[in-house]
């Protein structure tokens, strides 16, 4: 088996390996087979939340499941963060000595 071998002698282990920004495969893998996953059984799992939602009765009238809207959105929210990927959070912020200004004009 030939061995990788790096130009620069001090590091080795330098330009070895994945290029940066190259996704993970199993991950990618995962991530479609829960795509699929979620695509395929979107029906099923509306019923799910609004069970979880609205409770379940049984036939006397008396929850055996109690209505829980705020547990279902949660369960929504979880399944969207496998599907829908979260931003990530950014600042604008200025210099001391130049702050960031911001100008708005609207022409007619």
């Amino acid at each position: 088996m030939d061995k990788k071998l790096a130009k620069n002698t001090e590091h080795p282990n330098l330009n070895v390996g994945r290029k940066p920004g190259v996704p993970n495969k199993s991950t990618t893998m995962a991530r479609e087979a829960i795509a699929k996953f979620v695509d395929g059984n979107t029906h099923k799992m509306q019923e799910w939340l609004q069970s979880v939602a609205e409770g379940i009765q049984n036939d006397e009238g008396k929850y055996i499941v109690a209505p829980n809207p705020e547990k279902a959105f949660g369960m929504l929210q979880t399944v969207m963060e496998y599907h829908v990927p979260k931003l990530a959070r950014t600042e604008v912020v200025g210099d001391d000595k130049a702050p960031v200004r911001m100008v708005v004009s609207w022409k007619k």
